[in-house]
């Protein structure tokens, strides 16, 4: 790298672990700190465990084809489930709600969910990622509704590339008008998430950044994600891993960059500033700089299962606790869910204490 120095990131704290302990349905709803001492801040939302894309790092045609079974409607939470789940979670301190899936705009009618949720709290932070392959429809009725921001999945500016990626021939132009859509209803601080394989799509870590900054000028964020792990259906290689110092590299070369300060404080992604003043990129390196020590997410399937980390084994099902019609025993179980958390995988990443787990939960069922 020519010109001046990037400062990469300064390494942080990871294993899944299966929560099914007693606890007190009393107690108070004093935010919970986990066994690693950090707080509960972010709870993703899986609406759905399909889509419409096949990406080959979450969702590889080879195991989801057309004979695959997902989930019957009958088996989905219902909105007012979501809404009492998230209610419980932010009177225990949450303050980012995030939808995910699969893809969530498949799922019917998330705009009046999106209503419900910001009915609980005015000063929650409502955010989607989606693939923005229905977005360009969707867009002035979701913020409307009260959804603050969103993060769309682009893998490639090429078209080439792009359907290459999404493997359902799936054209970037119609991503690209979602984009636009959600920038003309107003949303501000998007962002892109380019996940990068080595030899699929890391010849297009410079054209997006070009394509972004050109038709955008900072008014959308790129950020670069390391290539992991997740599941056991992506084949993942390590060889395949382009990592965010690589990237940061090639960037600066063609835009020079300096370090930035992290968007907020539950952030996954560490930025950079372009020197010329369009906007910023962000690197989330999960593989090559763990962050779990930061780590504040919990993430709830489609069906109702709590889970701590991305690469969990399994989770706690909070069903039993939304039969009942009390709101206590569901705080207390998030909280000693939360509490008894000591997950920190990506750090114990090569060790046999992970690589001998037999399952870790797919990325479509929990969102990423």
């Amino acid at each position: 790298m020519t010109g001046r120095r990037v400062i990469m990131i300064a390494p942080r704290a990871a294993e899944p672990i299966v929560v099914g302990l007693p606890f007190d349905i009393g107690g108070s709803v004093q935010p919970p700190i986990d066994r690693l001492g950090r707080r509960w801040h972010d709870l993703r939302i899986s609406l759905t465990d399909r889509c419409n894309f096949r990406c080959g790092y979450c969702m590889p045609k080879a195991a989801f084809g057309r004979g695959h079974v997902f989930l019957k409607q009958d088996r989905l939470l219902d909105f007012g489930e979501i809404a009492r789940i998230a209610r419980a979670g932010v009177a225990l301190g949450v303050r980012t709600l995030r939808l995910t899936g699969g893809e969530p705009l498949l799922r019917k009618g998330v705009e009046e969910l999106v209503g419900v949720l910001r009915g609980i709290d005015a000063d929650i932070d409502i955010a989607m990622t989606t693939n923005g392959s229905l977005l360009r429809r969707k867009a002035v009725a979701l913020r409307r509704a009260g959804l603050d921001r969103l993060t769309l999945s682009m893998d490639a500016i090429d078209d080439r590339v792009f359907r290459i990626m999404n493997d359902v021939d799936f054209g970037v132009a119609e991503v690209l008008a979602g984009l636009d859509a959600a920038i003309d209803a107003g949303f501000t601080g998007t962002k892109v998430n380019m996940v990068v394989r080595r030899g699929l799509n890391d010849d297009q870590i410079v054209p997006m950044a070009q394509h972004l900054r050109d038709r955008y000028r900072g008014a959308v964020e790129l950020r670069f994600i390391e290539y992991m792990d997740v599941g056991h259906s992506n084949g993942w290689d390590r060889g395949e891993v382009v990592v965010s110092e690589r990237v940061v590299e090639r960037l600066h070369a063609r835009f020079p960059l300096e370090p930035a300060a992290a968007g907020r404080p539950s952030a996954t992604a560490a930025r950079w500033r372009y020197l010329d003043g369009l906007g910023h990129i962000g690197t989330i390196s999960s593989v090559s700089d763990p962050f779990c020590g930061d780590c504040v997410r919990a993430r709830l399937s489609p069906d109702g299962r709590l889970f701590t980390c991305l690469f969990a084994g399994q989770g706690f099902d909070l069903r039993p606790y939304l039969r009942a019609d009390a709101d206590a025993g569901l705080r207390a179980a998030l909280r000693a869910v939360w509490r008894d958390r000591a997950d920190r995988y990506s750090e114990l990443r090569g060790t046999p204490s992970v690589d001998a787990r037999p399952q870790r939960v797919e990325m479509h069922y929990i969102g990423g």
